[in-house]
């Protein structure tokens, strides 16, 4: 990596890791996109930090976030989930993995992949915001409202348009790295 310090917002050794090797970096594989859209869910009302640290422990509850396995989960599968040590235990989050699996599944038939539906937001190239500073970060902007609203329609939950911003953000959609971060402009 060149000069400069990464983005003052990775301190802990599991945000480091996410911020070097998959924040803001293109991603077009539907399984991890969709993995990503039910962290992003999960962490509602909570911090990344927890949710990165919860990864493995989600994963193992959760099917891999494979959309076909948990598309056809019902609820002793979602209690199971529950149950497993180390997960966010909030049902409603939970059931939400299914319901945005099927939803998931039928977009990306729908389109060919859910990664084609994606990525025609930004005509397949990532938006590089160029920020100089991390107070210049938007919580949301009009490409995660509408792209929020889009995923509403289709049926999915926990997609409003702040998480649908930090979304956008790990999938690679958009670049927010800072123009002094080292990994600025990697994937762009």
């Amino acid at each position: 990596m060149g000069e400069g310090a990464r983005c003052p917002w990775a301190k802990t050794e599991h945000e480091i890791l996410y911020h070097d090797t998959e924040w803001c970096r293109p991603c077009r594989d539907d399984r991890a996109l969709f993995e990503l859209l039910e962290l992003e869910g999960f962490q509602a009302g909570l911090s990344w930090k927890l949710i990165l640290e919860r990864r493995a422990a989600l994963r193992a509850a959760f099917a891999d976030f494979e959309p076909a396995a948990l598309a056809g989960w019902g609820e002793d599968e979602v209690e199971a989930a529950l149950a497993a040590p180390g997960v966010i235990k909030n049902r409603s989050k939970a059931r939400c993995a299914v319901t945005n699996a099927r939803a998931f599944l039928a977009v990306a038939e729908e389109w060919g992949s859910f990664a084609r539906y994606l990525w025609h937001w930004v005509d397949g190239v990532p938006v590089d915001h160029r920020l100089e500073r991390p107070e210049d970060m938007p919580a949301e902007d009009d490409l995660s409202r509408r792209v929020s609203a889009d995923l509403k329609k289709r049926g999915f939950r926990f997609v409003g348009p702040v998480i649908v911003y930090s979304y956008l953000q790990g999938a690679g959609l958009i670049n927010d790295h800072l123009v002094t971060c080292p990994w600025h402009g990697e994937g762009l």
